[in-house]
């Protein structure tokens, strides 16, 4: 292979930009929120609704953007960095293409897919120009993830950090113009809000495709766009598809449980949405830990080192958890005073105080699957944590929140017990998986395949 030092790369230095630039991410998320909170409650749980729909097209598109870091880190740890590069042009044309597809996709089915969620008749209004306006526009978010993974499998996670801290500007300043009909223009309320989000992607685009021909020399031409080659396909899809898989489980999973909270009413939909706008701010911590974590697995790997993977692994774990438990019990405590920046319901802030109050149980077992199930990734292990999530998803969280939420009236808190119970559970059967190192097989024939295709391209 090119000879080329490993990057000297650490946790704490990847850590710290990918959870500021998901902060920025959520925060655009919370931006939203609260000044459509000036609207009423009732516009925040219908955005709440259509952004479920929004967030399972992102969800898609995930699964290019992670199995290719996960096969660019492996080429990037035993130095062949012209095999990740070819990766990198690949996914992009990749996602390009499935962007398309799911835009037009969300366009045609909105109004059919918010009545499946039972979204009450009365938010439709909001709800549905919001879903096609966003839904619509996807394919330009699908090309912006495999840029940022191009950019973080090399350590860059900084360059990613800046371009989503501008974006985040960017969308806070046009909704403030167009929610509210600022500066002379209209005033076009929740739409407004939609296409201030679509603005603010749009230059995240330039940004982010100007940093990757700068910083990593990775052009996407013509000929790129229709060229699949079958070997490098199949790495990506092999990695990926698994990925994907989970990830669109959970979607769906949640989907399910959230129409279970609508049936509960507005009131219970906007406490869950305010929760979790708040809640999101711990997870962001651990996840940072986590896709951090993933990329030094995936450099160790590639390098062979499965002992310092093993070990680092465990060492991720406990700071991720750490950061978590503190980010929590901080919020517990402003819960109150956060809220009411939020809603003015009492019964709709009570609700959401106790479920911030109860996110310790569900949070900290999310963070523990982000870990390990990452790291397995990054050693190419990914069957086995989707096929898990299957099982425990639709045969524990969803009848669990039924029974709890729906079934003998506990509501939301109900709902919220079932979805602390999948994640503990599933958590404890990674630890496990990890503890016996069942994943050096996977580890090993990434290693022997990323070896194979560079001995055909050179």
């Amino acid at each position: 292979m090119t000879t080329a030092a490993r990057p000297r790369l650490s946790l704490a230095a990847l850590a710290w930009p990918i959870f500021v630039e998901s902060g920025s991410r959520v925060l655009i998320g919370t931006v939203d929120t609260f000044m459509v909170s000036r609207v009423s409650d009732g516009a925040v749980a219908a955005l709440g609704v259509a952004n479920q729909v929004v967030n399972l097209g992102l969800m898609l598109f995930t699964f290019i953007g992670a199995g290719s870091t996960v096969v660019m880190t492996h080429h990037l740890g035993a130095g062949d960095r012209r095999g990740a590069d070819r990766i990198a042009a690949l996914a992009m044309s990749i996602n390009g293409w499935l962007g398309l597809l799911v835009s037009a996709a969300v366009v045609a089915l909105a109004a059919l897919v918010l009545r499946l969620m039972q979204l009450p008749s009365a938010l439709m209004g909001y709800a549905l120009p919001f879903l096609r306006i966003m839904g619509g526009t996807l394919v330009i978010e699908s090309v912006n993830v495999v840029m940022s993974a191009t950019l973080r499998a090399r350590g860059r996670t900084r360059e990613t950090m800046a371009v989503m801290l501008g974006q985040n500007a960017l969308n806070a300043v046009g909704n403030c113009l167009l929610l509210f009909g600022l500066a002379g223009l209209p005033r076009l309320g929740v739409v407004g809000v939609a296409i201030s989000s679509v603005v603010s992607r749009v230059v995240a685009f330039a940004a982010l495709r100007a940093m990757v021909h700068r910083r990593t020399g990775v052009r996407v031409g013509v000929r790129d766009a229709f060229s699949f080659p079958t070997a490098q396909v199949r790495r990506v899809l092999e990695l990926g598809v698994p990925i994907a898989g989970e990830n669109v489980c959970w979607a769906l999973a949640f989907m399910a449980v959230t129409s279970f909270v609508a049936r509960m009413g507005a009131s219970s939909l906007a406490a869950q949405s305010y929760t979790m706008q708040l809640t999101t701010w711990a997870t962001l911590l651990g996840s940072a830990v986590a896709f951090g974590n993933q990329i030094l697995v995936g450099h160790l790997v590639g390098d062979g080192d499965l002992d310092e993977a093993y070990r680092q692994v465990w060492a991720s774990l406990r700071a991720g958890l750490s950061l978590v438990i503190g980010m929590l019990a901080v919020l517990g405590m402003l819960a109150p005073r956060l809220l009411s920046f939020f809603t003015s319901d009492p019964a709709t802030a009570s609700t959401a105080v106790l479920l911030v109050r109860m996110a310790v149980l569900l949070e900290t077992g999310r963070v523990s699957n982000l870990i390990v199930i990452n790291a397995l990734r990054a050693a190419g292990d990914a069957r086995f944590p989707v096929l898990m999530a299957m099982a425990s998803m639709w045969l524990v969280q969803v009848p669990l929140a039924w029974l709890l939420g729906l079934h003998l009236g506990l509501g939301v808190p109900g709902v919220w017990i079932a979805l602390a119970t999948d994640e503990w559970f599933r958590a404890g059967i990674m630890q496990r998986r990890w503890r016996r190192r069942t994943w050096h097989r996977h580890a090993e024939r990434s290693r022997a395949m990323a070896a194979a295709a560079h001995a055909r391209e050179s």
